[in-house]
């Protein structure tokens, strides 16, 4: 269903908030010699990020060329709205419904050099819990997968499931970006649970270091 006049509007001025806000943000960035490593090589990547931590990174990697794997829910269209103003390609699809149109064409733009953004955790959660799906997208389009993580020292959250960040004005937020983790073209069942456990283990020590727990080490 096409969003009404009133909805266009309420979602321009969202936005609008949401720059002005995030503007307003110091941002602190770490492990950012594993992202320029894949640089290097000439290759795009798979960034996998928990749900709730989308906004601040989704402002920071503004007008990159990214490639976002969005859900068909009702909150995944809002999103969409405000990733596309911030210069984000939307694939349109999730685990729960229209998952295998939207990974072929998540490969397809992998390929021409694209990279991804995939909450492994979307739509509906369980939040911080790992879906296989972002590595069987490695698998096919042969790209690296980056975890990242971001935290705010003050902020509102938001969300039923996913305690969705937004920050407040004026504060640090701080960013580390794991190491590029190569995912085997063919993995079988265990191997592919192995990976899926891995990841989310890695994502959340990443987690807990932006929130004040620990060392990215």
């Amino acid at each position: 269903m096409k969003p009404t006049r009133v909805e266009r509007l309420a979602a321009r001025g969202v936005h609008f908030l949401l720059e002005k806000l995030l503007g307003t943000a110091r941002y602190e960035l770490h492990g950012t010699e594993n992202l320029e490593a894949v640089r290097r090589e000439g290759r795009g990547c798979i960034y996998i990020l928990w749900h709730g931590r989308l906004l601040p990174l989704g402002y920071l990697h503004r007008h990159e060329g990214i490639v976002g794997l969005i859900s068909r829910s009702n909150d995944g269209e809002r999103l969409t709205d405000a990733l596309r103003r911030w210069g984000f390609l939307a694939v349109r699809g999730s685990s729960s419904r229209g998952g295998s149109a939207a990974l072929r064409e998540v490969v397809r733009h992998a390929r021409e050099g694209r990279s991804i953004a995939i909450t492994p955790d979307g739509p509906r959660g369980p939040r911080q819990k790992m879906k296989p799906g972002a590595i069987v997208a490695a698998q096919l389009a042969r790209l690296p997968i980056v975890p990242v993580a971001c935290g705010a020292d003050r902020g509102w959250w938001f969300g039923k499931w996913d305690r969705f960040l937004v920050p407040k004005p004026f504060a640090r937020i701080r960013v580390v970006y794991g190491k590029p983790i190569e995912v085997p073209s063919e993995l079988g069942e265990d191997a592919l649970q192995e990976y899926t456990e891995r990841l989310e283990v890695e994502l959340n020590r990443l987690t807990r270091w932006v929130d004040g727990d620990g060392g990215p080490s």
